[in-house]
């Protein structure tokens, strides 16, 4: 039941993060085309020129990487093995807080270039966008706190521990997920 309830949830999570896509896609296609004085589309080169393509790469790699980590966690829930669950899930932790601390300098840098949530439409909808992932990240690295408490305190390794250990991950492969095409139209689909 978890992890049917997980997959239901997580379908409402899609369905909001489409929701921003087509945000996204919308005002740039309208701002692209229709505004005034700006034919060429420059409120987006010029927001897009601001962003730091090789270390938001680098920083998607972390993420990448912690979903490997968490599978590998995956396995050893699986296997009743909780010590190399634990061992998995906090580096699984490590690089997902590296990942949020990465999204943290980002938006540093990037407000001070002077492109910030309110300077114009672009940097309205980038900040948006990321940060809305940015939470789900940090609710995912909450949710493997609860986890990893979870099997310190309990006297044994239990089926319903390892079910928790599973549905987790769903949740963290799917923000991994959501990051890459992110990243992939933000980053890249100039």
């Amino acid at each position: 039941m978890v992890a049917v309830g997980t997959m239901i949830w997580l379908a409402s999570e899609l369905m909001f993060f489409a929701a921003l896509f087509a945000a996204y896609f919308t005002i740039r296609s309208v701002t692209n085309h229709s505004t005034a004085g700006d034919p060429a589309g420059t409120l987006w080169h010029q927001g897009t020129s601001m962003l730091n393509v090789p270390f938001a790469l680098a920083n998607t790699i972390i993420l990448v990487l912690s979903s490997v980590t968490c599978q590998i966690g995956v396995f050893a829930a699986e296997h009743g093995n909780v010590k190399k669950m634990r061992f998995w899930y906090i580096v699984t932790f490590i690089l997902g807080s590296i990942f949020i601390g990465g999204q943290v300098f980002e938006y540093a840098s990037l407000w001070h270039e002077g492109l910030t949530l309110q300077s114009d439409v672009y940097g309205s909808l980038f900040y948006l966008a990321t940060g809305f992932h940015g939470l789900h990240v940090t609710g995912g690295l909450i949710a493997f706190i609860f986890v990893l408490g979870r099997t310190y305190v309990a006297r044994r390794f239990t089926h319903e521990q390892a079910v928790s250990a599973v549905a987790i991950s769903y949740y963290w492969h799917f923000v991994d997920v959501v990051w890459i095409i992110l990243f992939s139209v933000i980053y890249f689909l100039k």
